[in-house]
């Protein structure tokens, strides 16, 4: 689907952001302790490079949420590589969900998934588990 730039989303960024920040709450404190050297932020869409790099079609792919960094698993004892970052996608998913139910619901999913690949499950382990 073709993204309009000049367009705004129904849902204002300081509700989307707001809406992230409470799907990063609802993950259980035994996984939280981990992610304290994580940055989870909002961006408004990935770029065509981005795209490119993950093999999808910028004319037709979007991406919803992005991990980067090196899993908690493949990690030196010592790790003093950048922190790592969470990156949950505006645009695509406000344009995607076009009520606040189930844009939540997705952005949980989001951020569930991509905390997922902090902790070093792929996405076929993660889509096994509805992530």
């Amino acid at each position: 689907m073709e993204r309009d730039p000049d367009r705004a989303p129904w849902v204002t960024r300081k509700r989307f952001q707001s809406i992230v920040a409470e799907a990063l709450d609802a993950i259980p404190p035994a996984f939280t302790a981990y992610l304290d050297n994580v940055a989870v932020v909002v961006e408004d869409e990935p770029d065509t490079e981005t795209l490119l790099d993950l093999g999808l079609d910028p004319n037709c792919d979007s991406l919803y949420g992005l991990y980067q960094g090196t899993p908690i698993g493949e990690r030196a004892v010592v790790h003093d590589a950048l922190p790592d970052r969470i990156v949950i996608y505006y645009r695509p998913l406000a344009e995607d969900f076009t009520d606040e139910y189930h844009l939540r619901k997705e952005i949980r999913r989001t951020v569930v998934h991509e905390v997922g690949h902090f902790f070093g499950f792929d996405d076929d382990r993660l889509q096994e588990m509805g992530y």
